[in-house]
């Protein structure tokens, strides 16, 4: 599924890049974004790297911190919708503009809605009983993965639409807002991981850990990754959204000129 997806994502966007007329097409440094951002993440779950994530708890959440940040934030980034609907199949197109996927997607993408289940997932994944389960359970882990993947996509792109509102789901102060938002829950939940003296994840004891380390070293490291690179690429997001702000506003003063 993860290579279908990851073939039929690149396949689309080549295609589009061949049917859409050059002034269409998005800067090569969006291009390279999305291609990157697509590989990444069929790296982390179709490499030795996921065999490693299920016997490490850093390297799991190394894992899911680039498949609900920096590759979803890469794709978010590349800004690629148009060249993958210009990519698509005809019989594709009416699916996706069903009005079930619009409704689901206005729901996820809602500005209320989206921060919480953008940190929500970092979170109930992580209760220990579910987590647990979910280690030991491949269908629940695939699902652990890809809703990781997908929620970070859909929150990134919210905030990362380089168009202004309209088109754009929200303008760009609420967008900043929604990147402070999403930072505090996941520095509280690092520094918990990182500082705690118990061992919240004993299944990786019972699956077997690649590296002779303790199992708190391992909890605290796992900390640190959603505690530290989280809040480095907020601080990136809100940069870019202040960039794409002001030219925004360049192009409505042209525009008006």
């Amino acid at each position: 599924m993860v290579f279908l997806a990851t073939s039929l994502s690149l396949a689309w966007f080549y295609i589009g890049l061949r049917r859409l007329p050059a002034a269409q097409h998005p800067p090569l440094w969006r291009n390279a974004c999305f291609v990157i951002g697509v590989l990444s993440l069929y790296a982390m779950v179709q490499t030795h790297i996921d065999y490693y994530a299920q016997h490490m708890f850093f390297i799991h959440r190394a894992q899911h911190f680039v498949l609900h940040h920096v590759g979803a934030f890469l794709i978010a980034l590349g800004a690629s919708g148009g060249v993958l609907w210009a990519g698509m199949p005809d019989f594709v197109k009416p699916v996706l503009a069903s009005k079930p996927i619009r409704t689901f997607m206005n729901v996820i993408m809602n500005p209320i809605v989206a921060p919480l289940i953008f940190v929500g997932m970092i979170y109930v994944w992580l209760i220990p009983a579910i987590h647990t389960r979910v280690m030991l359970d491949t269908r629940l882990y695939d699902l652990m993965n890809w809703s990781m993947a997908l929620d970070g996509i859909a929150f990134w792109w919210l905030v990362l639409d380089p168009r202004p509102k309209p088109p754009a789901r929200v303008g760009s102060g609420i967008r900043a807002l929604l990147i402070i938002a999403v930072e505090p829950p996941q520095m509280v939940l690092g520094a918990i991981l990182s500082l705690s003296s118990t061992d919240y994840y004993p299944v990786y004891q019972i699956c077997g850990r690649m590296f002779d380390i303790p199992a708190l070293s391992d909890q605290h490291y796992g900390g640190l990754i959603i505690w530290l690179p989280g809040t480095l690429l907020s601080l990136l997001a809100i940069i870019l959204v202040l960039i794409n702000m002001r030219r925004n506003e360049e192009r409505g003063s042209q525009a008006h000129a």
